[in-house]
């Protein structure tokens, strides 16, 4: 009456299948828009830059004098540094 095994093995297949794909699918739709986790920046984001580089932009721009420069710069550079 049953020659054979018919469709019964291709039925994990499937399922399989269809398991995949719809995972696929969730991760395509949902991935996207929090591939880095949802608090982190954008891709397109530039990373910031430290105190130092800020205070060396400031006086490359003639926004504060040399000693200012010195004085905020050592100060920046010991914060660094543990206290005794």
């Amino acid at each position: 009456m049953h020659e054979g095994m018919g469709f019964w093995p291709l039925f994990p297949l499937f399922w399989l299948g269809l398991i995949l794909f719809v995972c696929w699918g969730a991760s395509r739709w949902f991935g996207g828009r929090y591939r880095r986790g949802p608090l982190s920046a954008p891709f397109d984001a530039q990373p910031q830059p430290d105190a130092l580089e800020i205070l060396r932009r400031r006086y490359a721009r003639g926004e504060i004098d040399g000693t200012t420069f010195d004085q905020m710069r050592e100060r920046l550079e010991g914060a660094g540094r543990p206290h005794d």
